[in-house]
């Protein structure tokens, strides 16, 4: 029996997990559900042992645990197939598999490099047989993993976490790149694990899979705990918030919405960007896509959200267009009727196009310079003359911005890292505004960032758009997308699943679309009712 009691895990100035008590029983498919940020990746990290500091406790059979590492989960029974596969590509199956399980004569054959080919390729083959059956023995083990299909490539990382005799299996996304073959293979191995007593963590945006293998259901809102449910329950409200009884989830969504539909001014025909059939190649996996023909147009002064769940493309989007995509991409893109060169940032900026991106320390600002210095970084070519940035147009610029943005600073000369998470967003965006940019794309504009600071940016993109730019956002926040968006197009798995616009932005309604599960706002699918007996025997065939 696996038990987490009162969990609770913050990050600065971010409540993640808040009093989160589950249980798990041996032989049992416990679904776990909720919109992006509700918190389900920490809830697994902390019982995988990847986060070692937190409130509440962790038991297993029985015993108090506290993991240092992920090695001590798995030594207590935990293991977990996250939805990035950790693989080496350029190493074997057979090293992949046995890699740290090496076959070692007093421990120093693995370090002179004298392993035993057959032997390591014996007991790989033997951990695969559980997966594969039959298929184990038609391997050529010495081939480098990158070489093999994804769905190989899951079946791999499953058999490495059950060859740690783990009592508990947590599966994250596990279908996300698995053709309907493939994930039947993987659906019929959770069977006969769950038969032999293991127990699994399921977690899954295809909320038809969760009703087909799931024995209960916990679903999470905003970090806590809202309900365990049996897994007939329309789930989508419990997820967003909607209906009667949801509480604040649903307050301020309703909330937000009247405030952005008040808001909405936007008559402009003049199209300022235009993109068609854009697709975007998978980065590890050759002959996959990420984007699969997407098409949309955005007008001056309008907000076009992208939404869906995490791995539908929205973000893949976002760089294809500002050309740091991390794998090739294809499509038209225009902005003002020109033709955008993409295949670079630079080619992007000078196109038009400005990008806060989701991770702003690692993308969008330079950590050791000063808030004038990061201030500067879009615009030096402009500051500059003969490669020698003129300090006190730079200066000027900078100070202009501060005002203009209300960043909180000691001063131009502190140092960017000190200041908080929302003003630090400021000034993400503040650098691009020298350049005044046509279309401006955010992704995740508010992650990490207080109440207040969150207002300012509404307010700021409120305030962009009334001087005519374009806005393309990308969120997980799907109270924010209510609040800003004027349309909405909704992503699953790279296609466009649907679009929404004026009163019919709703949580609900985006979320509906994201998972592929058109149901009617407040429907209860009851047991034995012909839709969830459809929902089960589709996820079957």
């Amino acid at each position: 029996m696996i038990e987490l009691r009162h969990i609770g895990k913050t990050f600065p100035g971010v409540r993640a997990l808040h009093d989160v008590s589950l249980t798990i029983a041996p032989g049992e498919v416990l679904g776990l559900v909720g919109e992006n940020g509700a918190g389900k990746s920490t809830l697994i990290k902390i019982l995988g042992g990847v986060y070692s500091e937190f409130s509440g406790d962790v038991v297993i059979d029985g015993c108090v645990q506290r993991f240092r590492s992920t090695r001590d989960a798995r030594e207590a029974g935990v293991a977990i197939v996250h939805q990035e596969l950790a693989l080496v590509p350029d190493m074997s199956i057979a090293e992949n598999l046995m890699l740290g399980r090496e076959p070692t004569r007093f421990g120093m054959v693995a370090w002179l490099g004298m392993i035993d080919r057959a032997e390591l390729e014996a007991k790989a083959r033997v951990m695969l047989a559980p997966v594969l059956g039959a298929d184990a023995h038609a391997l050529d083990y010495a081939q480098p993993v990158g070489e093999l299909g994804v769905g190989v490539q899951q079946c791999l990382e499953i058999a490495r976490a059950l060859a740690d005799d783990a009592k508990v299996l947590v599966l994250d996304e596990p279908t996300a790149a698995l053709s309907e073959a493939e994930s039947e293979k993987l659906f019929a191995l959770i069977r006969a694990r769950r038969a032999a007593g293991a127990a699994f963590v399921y977690i899954s945006h295809r909320l038809e899979e969760i009703a087909a293998l799931c024995d209960r259901v916990a679903v999470l809102r905003d970090g806590e705990l809202v309900e365990v449910v049996a897994p007939t329950v329309d789930l989508v409200p419990l997820m967003t918030g909607a209906g009667a009884g949801a509480g604040a989830g649903a307050g301020a969504g309703a909330g937000d919405r009247g405030r952005a539909r008040a808001r909405v001014t936007c008559t402009s025909t003049s199209t300022v960007l235009r993109v068609d059939d854009l697709r975007v190649a998978h980065p590890t996996l050759p002959g996959r896509v990420v984007v699969d023909g997407l098409s949309f147009e955005v007008a001056a002064g309008e907000v076009v959200a992208l939404a869906g769940a995490m791995g539908s493309g929205r973000t893949a989007t976002l760089s294809a267009l500002f050309g740091t995509a991390r794998a090739g991409h294809t499509g038209s893109v225009t902005v003002d009727g020109k033709a955008a060169d993409l295949s670079s940032p630079r080619g992007a900026i000078a196109a038009g196009f400005a990008y806060v991106p989701e991770d702003r320390k690692a993308m969008g600002l330079v950590l050791g310079l000063t808030v004038a210095d990061n201030l500067a970084l879009s615009a030096l070519g402009r500051m500059s003359k003969l490669g020698v940035v003129d300090d006190a147009k730079a200066e000027q610029s900078a100070l202009g911005r501060l005002r203009e943005l209300s960043i909180k600073a000691p001063g131009l000369a502190a140092e960017v890292a000190t200041l908080s998470g929302g003003n630090q967003q400021k000034v993400v965006i503040g650098k691009w505004l020298e350049l005044a940019p046509r279309v401006l794309l955010l992704d995740e504009p508010t992650r990490g960032v207080d109440v207040g600071a969150k207002a300012e940016i509404y307010a700021l993109v409120e305030d962009l758009t009334a001087r005519g730019h374009a806005v393309v956002l990308a969120s997980s926040d799907l109270p924010e997308v209510v609040r800003l968006a004027d349309r909405v197009i909704v992503l699953r798995e790279g296609v466009r699943a649907g679009e929404l616009r004026g009163a019919d932005i709703t949580p609900l309604s985006i979320m509906q679309l994201a998972v592929g599960m058109q149901l009617a706002v407040g429907m209860q699918l009851a047991v034995g009712t012909p839709a969830m007996q459809e929902v089960s025997r589709e996820a079957r065939t």
